[in-house]
């Protein structure tokens, strides 16, 4: 269930999010181009904490791009190794992780973050025309933005799981300082 946080209206929390523990790290998850890679960074820095994109985690284990994990080993492959290093990862404290896109899609990543104590699972919500609008051009480092209807269905797909997460913050019209701040309340750390 969701419902308004008192202090950022662009926001959402969900009702039984974990309050228990204090927030030791923080999550963005959210579709490409919502700003993970970027406000991550900003987060971090305020907070004096370490940032990490998983995706740069797994390429460098593995020693191959993403796409080429894909092709080589499959998603069933790369979703495993993804989800290995989420949980290697989300145990560390002062930490901020910017997911790949897809990884929502895997419940059992989705059930560590959702109730791990200390972990606030952030969204960062935008809609399809903002993702279209942020990475447009970037078709050859980013192939599924050229086949606009797997784009769609992909982003729709996984809205509803996005949306699972502990706060939902809505980026479109937000800048990247103005999201991190928003992040940054919602955890309670403003």
């Amino acid at each position: 269930m969701l419902v308004s946080a008192p202090i950022q209206p662009e926001a959402r929390a969900q009702a039984d999010a974990p309050s228990a523990a204090p927030v030791r790290r923080i999550v963005l998850t959210g579709f490409m181009g919502s700003g993970k890679t970027t406000v991550g960074p900003l987060v971090a820095a305020r907070l004096g904490w370490r940032f990490v994109d998983v995706d740069d985690v797994i390429e460098a284990a593995a020693g191959l791009r993403i796409a080429d994990i894909f092709s080589q080993h499959g998603e069933a492959a790369f979703r495993s190794q993804e989800h290995e290093a989420i949980a290697r990862l989300a145990s560390g404290n002062d930490i901020v992780l910017a997911l790949g896109g897809g990884a929502i899609e895997t419940a059992a990543t989705r059930s560590l973050l959702l109730n791990s104590p200390g972990t606030l699972l952030v969204h960062l919500e935008v809609t399809l025309g903002t993702t279209l609008a942020r990475c447009g051009g970037t078709e050859s480092t980013r192939p599924v933005l050229a086949d606009r209807a797997n784009l769609t269905a992909r982003y729709e797909r996984r809205l509803p799981l996005y949306r699972t997460a502990h706060v939902s913050i809505a980026a479109d019209a937000l800048s990247p300082i103005e999201t991190a701040e928003a992040v940054l309340r919602a955890a309670g750390l403003l």
